[in-house]
C-alpha cells in the first residue's frame, strides 16, 4: 500500500467545527472523482465521529480534535479521528447500537453503527483518560 495524498487537520471541540471538518475530508477525496453517494457515506460517518469527540471525549470542555486523512494507490480511503478526551471504558460495548453515555442529552446511541453501515472497516482504540482515535475505512470505486 503506497500513499499518494495525505492531510492533517487540527481544530478545537467545538459543535461549529462538525460541518467544517467533514466538508473538508470531503474536499480532499474529490481527487478520487467519488459518486455522490459515496461523498455522503463519508461525510456522514466523519460527522458522527467528530460528534462522538465533541459530545463523549470532551463532554463540556473545549479540546483538540485531529483528523489525519490519506488516500493510497488502490483508492483506499483511510481516515483517523483523534481526541486527548476522556476516552472509553469500554469500547466493545460503546460500539452496541442504542448505547449511550450521555444522560443529560437526548442521544441515540447510534453513531458508531451509522459508521459501520456507511464505511468498510470502522475500527475504534481508547484510554481512559488519554483519548479516543476512530480509523475509518472505504475503498473508493473507479468510476469508468
Amino acid at each position: 500500500m503506497i500513499v499518494t495524498n495525505e492531510m492533517h487537520l487540527k481544530f478545537l471541540s467545538k459543535s461549529t467545527n462538525e460541518s467544517f471538518a467533514r466538508n473538508v475530508v470531503a474536499a480532499f477525496i474529490l481527487e478520487l472523482d467519488p459518486t455522490i453517494n459515496e461523498i455522503a457515506d463519508i461525510k456522514t460517518a466523519v460527522s458522527e465521529a467528530v460528534t462522538n469527540s465533541i459530545v463523549h471525549g470532551y463532554r463540556r470542555e473545549i479540546g483538540m480534535i485531529y483528523i489525519d486523512a490519506k488516500i493510497t494507490d488502490s483508492r483506499k480511503l483511510i481516515i483517523k479521528i483523534k481526541d486527548k478526551g476522556s476516552g472509553i471504558e469500554d469500547v466493545k460495548k460503546a460500539m452496541e447500537p442504542l448505547f449511550t453515555t450521555a444522560q443529560e442529552e437526548e442521544r441515540a446511541g447510534l453513531g458508531f453503527a451509522v459508521m459501520q453501515s456507511f464505511m468498510d472497516n470502522v475500527k475504534v482504540t481508547s484510554k481512559l483518560g488519554k483519548g479516543t482515535t476512530v480509523t475509518l475505512e472505504k475503498q473508493i470505486v473507479a468510476v469508468r
